[in-house]
Formats: structure tokens, C-alpha cells, sequence
């Protein structure tokens, strides 16, 4: 079998042989965690609907890393369909601040992400929370049985753990599938994205236009000078430029500097990175009123000729037609699609693109840092003792 333009003998010898499959894999993997979601509805719902049914209750999303920015894409939806206040803290914030970040007399919804669940602040995450917060509920999403903090959240009160089928327990050195996996079992959990295996169906169909009707674009992208990258993206699609532009860098070993903001900020001063070596891609959402942002300032790039291309990822066309503009064909209305959906086929997109950047630079995806200072679970990092509420 053929993927991203190689043979897997080829992809092997790359060093990219978990990369590829775990990117490859997430269409697959969408639909198992909307079947094993529905299988466990009742669990879930026993836990979570007299939570949700507060209107005082405060959602509080953490995570380090690319988990912290799952928590970046699902809080601009939360607080829009649910009402309620959703804030995404990275648990490395979270640890060195508690009570910067927490409130002790909010009750309190801490959803921990974790692909291992094994990072030091993961577990001292929850320790703090519990410690700050006199009324504190945990919803831990994570892929590890083993990890510490899955096993946590089996001996702990007032917590319920969602476990993600095996396949994301990604055994590269960057999340891929886990950071999908995790969106999306989380929005359904949390009730912003409907639970429904025909939209988990044409997710993934999405995601296989990408990896294949786009593919000639990829291979473009990556074969020239590429030695910087701009991931643009208002609302959810913030969150998801974050973990775009982590992924570009990860992937490279910072051979690529990559960067993320949203579109009205990019001007802002960041907009300066921008030179014939910059390739600038922007997630465009199906927000009548915020899409408007994002085709101006992708208008605006484009007439200024400064970077070397600009990439609109799109559900629905702009005014005008543009060879760089990928328009995905929806099996339903475009409208129907929403802008934390389309997180998941547009992630694909932003993968496969650091995995490509990275073989073509000749690194090994799987393992690409070469002095070995960053590791795929981090280590190291001492957590002190705190005194916690008085």
C-alpha cells in the first residue's frame, strides 16, 4: 500500500513508520470512538448531566503540550453552546500557579488530557485542583491504561475517566491521532459535537480528501524553500494553529520555525515573519461572521506577495476562486459542518504537511530530535510542594 506518495518500504526507511500509520489511521479511529462513546452514554451522562445542569459550574480544560491545546479548540465551543464558562489552562500553567488560575469557591469541571497521562504536571494538575478548589469534579480523557493518571482517576472520588481505544495511544514521538482522538471523544462527551456515526463517517471522509485528492499539494508545498511556517485560525481554529505550528516544529526539530495566531492578530506584529521562504495556511471556519476575517486577511497576503503561499483550508468558497485554496467537498451542507468538526480533517491536513516537511529535510519523524533533549514523554521536571488552601 502507497501513502503520502511512498511505498511503506520507503515510509519505513524514513524512520517515519509510526507517524505515517497513526496520521493514516485517524478516519478509522473517529468511528470507533463514536461507537465506544455511544456504548458508554449512560456512564458518561450519569456523571456529567447533573454537572452541565449548574449554571454556576466553571469547565476548566488542561493539559500540557498538544493535549493543553485540545483544550484551546473545545473551550470557544463550549462556552457558545453550553453557556457555561469553559477556560483552557495548561496544566504547566496550572502546576506553577494554582491560585492565578483557580477559583476555590467556583465548582469546578477539571477535563485532563493525557495521552500517556505520565508527564509530571499531569497528575499534580488534579493534586492542585482538588487541593484550591472546594467543589471540584474531574473528567480525565486519556489513552493509557497504565498511566498514572488513568489510574488515578480509578481510585479517586468525584472523577470519571474516559479511556480511547488503544490505536491513539500514539507510539511516535509526536501526537497525532491521540490529539484527535481525544477532541473528539471529549466534544461528544461534553455534548458540542452531536453524537452521530454519520457525521463521524463524513469526517472521515474529509480527512481521505486530504490525504489523497490533496496529496500533489502537499508534495509541492514541501519540495521548495520552506524554512518558515504561519498556521492561522480564529475560534477553535486558534487552538488548532497551536498545535499545527508545535507538530511543523516538533517534527523538523526546529528546523522550520513555526508560529500560530489568528488571523486579525497576525498583523498585529507578528505579520514581520513573513518572506518568499514563509508558506502561511489558514483555517477557515463556517462562521458567516468570522470567516469574513479570515478571507480578507487571506486576500490581503495574497495581494502583498511577501510570503511565498498562502493556503486557505476551506468547507466553502471564498469570492473568488485561488489554486491555493483547498475547498472540501462536504457530503452534506456546508453549513452543516461545524467549526469544531472541521478541527478534525484540517488537523490531518496540518500532519501530514510537518511529516512530509520533515522527511524531505531528511529527518526521522518517528524519532526527529537528534540531540535527544526532548523526549516523546517528558521527564525531568520537579514538582515542589505547594500549601494548597488554608
Amino acid at each position: 500500500m502507497d501513502a503520502f506518495g511512498l511505498t511503506m518500504a520507503q515510509i519505513d526507511a524514513a524512520g517515519a513508520h509510526w507517524t505515517a500509520r497513526e496520521i493514516l489511521q485517524q478516519p478509522d479511529l473517529w468511528a470507533q470512538i463514536e461507537d465506544s462513546l455511544a456504548a458508554d452514554f449512560a456512564r458518561l451522562a450519569g456523571f456529567l448531566e447533573p454537572l452541565l445542569s449548574r449554571s454556576e459550574l466553571r469547565i476548566v480544560l488542561t493539559g500540557a503540550g498538544t493535549s493543553a491545546h485540545i483544550g484551546n479548540c473545545l473551550a470557544p465551543a463550549l462556552r457558545r453552546i453550553l453557556g457555561r464558562r469553559a477556560d483552557a489552562i495548561a496544566s504547566t500553567d496550572l502546576v506553577a500557579s494554582p491560585e492565578s488560575y483557580l477559583a476555590a469557591e467556583t465548582p469546578t469541571l477539571l477535563v485532563s488530557f493525557g495521552r500517556s497521562g505520565n508527564s509530571p504536571e499531569s497528575v499534580a494538575a488534579v493534586e492542585r485542583a482538588d487541593a484550591w478548589v472546594r467543589d471540584c469534579w474531574h473528567l480525565i480523557v486519556t489513552c493509557d491504561p497504565e498511566g498514572a493518571l488513568y489510574r488515578r482517576a480509578s481510585q479517586a472520588p468525584h472523577c470519571c475517566a474516559i479511556l480511547m481505544p488503544a490505536a491513539s495511544n500514539d507510539r511516535s514521538y509526536a501526537m497525532t491521532s491521540s490529539f484527535t482522538g481525544m477532541l473528539l471523544a471529549a466534544a461528544l462527551a461534553l455534548r458540542t459535537v452531536p453524537a452521530d456515526s454519520a457525521r463521524a463517517g463524513g469526517l472521515a471522509r474529509l480527512a481521505q480528501q486530504l490525504l489523497v485528492d490533496r496529496l500533489a499539494l502537499l508534495q509541492e508545498l514541501v519540495s521548495g524553500r520552506v524554512s518558515r511556517v504561519v498556521y492561522l485560525g480564529s475560534k477553535e481554529f486558534k487552538g488548532l494553529a497551536q498545535e499545527a505550528a508545535l507538530k511543523m516544529l516538533e517534527l523538523t526539530d526546529g528546523r522550520v520555525v513555526s508560529i500560530a495566531d489568528s488571523p486579525l492578530g497576525f498583523r498585529h506584529g507578528p505579520k514581520t515573519i513573513l518572506n518568499p521562504d514563509t508558506l502561511v495556511v489558514v483555517f477557515v471556519g463556517n462562521d458567516d461572521y468570522a470567516r469574513q476575517y479570515d478571507w480578507d486577511l487571506i486576500d490581503e497576503l495574497r495581494h502583498d506577495a511577501v510570503a511565498g503561499r498562502v493556503v486557505a483550508l476551506a468547507a466553502r468558497p471564498g469570492s473568488g476562486a485561488h489554486p491555493d485554496d483547498v475547498i472540501l467537498e462536504t457530503p452534506r451542507d456546508p453549513m452543516d459542518t461545524s467549526d469544531l468538526e472541521l478541527c478534525l480533517p484540517y488537523a490531518v491536513f496540518a500532519q501530514s504537511l510537518a511529516l512530509l516537511r520533515s522527511i524531505s529535510l531528511g529527518l526521522r519523524p518517528d524519532n526527529p530530535n537528534a540531540t535527544g533533549t526532548v523526549s516523546r514523554v517528558v521527564t525531568g521536571v520537579s514538582i515542589h510542594p505547594w500549601r494548597g488552601r488554608a
